[in-house]
């Protein structure tokens, strides 16, 4: 018995420290010519799909994951599809989906008392969205996220998907840098390229901020 609980105990920590990235989500669409044309104006890449394989494959700016839809895919209703889309900022991305022709939401965040038009007043991550359909009713909220919980990110992993998300973080790094000057007298950092690197990975990976 003893014997056989060790077994399954090493068995289920193999298991659990393989990496499982989320790679493709499949969308429940009527129309795929129509679907196609709406991802393809709102700027996502629109990947190789092999000839005869009924599948379009398209993958958002940044992102590690793609979507796929087609015929006889899935037996989902279309429509019934809902997902989240994480920006850096939301009144950059929000104005990108406007110039494309998206009709999209007004950005909003949540209170005690329920959704309140507009940006979270702080600008705290995970509370400012806005939403968008595509034809067929599935649905997309952006979220904005400047720095993840702990645990969100691997700590040992920093990683910035898109030149936007590396110039804001490397701002939000100056502005921080600036004050632990001030703290420190006024005097020159010279090792401030330090100083930036370790305060953006913790931000990243939502651990202690260097002060």
């Amino acid at each position: 018995m003893t014997e056989t609980r060790t077994t399954e105990a090493t068995t289920t920590a193999r298991i659990t420290n393989v990496d499982m990235k989320l790679e493709v989500v499949i969308l429940p669409v009527s129309d795929v010519d129509r679907a196609t044309d709406f991802y393809k104006k709102l700027g996502w890449r629109h990947d190789y799909t092999p000839p005869g394989s009924g599948v379009v494959q398209f993958t958002p700016t940044g992102a590690d994951t793609s979507i796929h839809f087609g015929t006889g895919l899935i037996t989902a209703a279309p429509g019934s599809a809902s997902a989240f889309l994480i920006v850096s900022d939301i009144g950059a991305a929000h104005q990108q989906l406007v110039d494309a022709g998206i009709d999209v939401s007004d950005i909003f965040h949540y209170t005690a008392n329920g959704p309140v038009s507009g940006p979270d007043p702080d600008r705290s991550s995970y509370n400012s969205y806005a939403t968008f359909n595509d034809p067929d009713g599935n649905s997309w909220k952006l979220q904005e996220v400047t720095s993840r919980l702990p645990g969100r990110v691997d700590s040992a992993t920093t990683v910035f998907t898109s030149h936007r998300d590396l110039v804001n973080a490397l701002f939000r790094a100056a502005i921080a840098h600036g004050e632990h000057e001030k703290r420190a007298g006024g005097e020159y950092d010279e090792n401030w390229p330090d100083w930036y690197a370790a305060y953006m990975v913790a931000e990243q990976a939502g651990t202690e901020l260097p002060t």
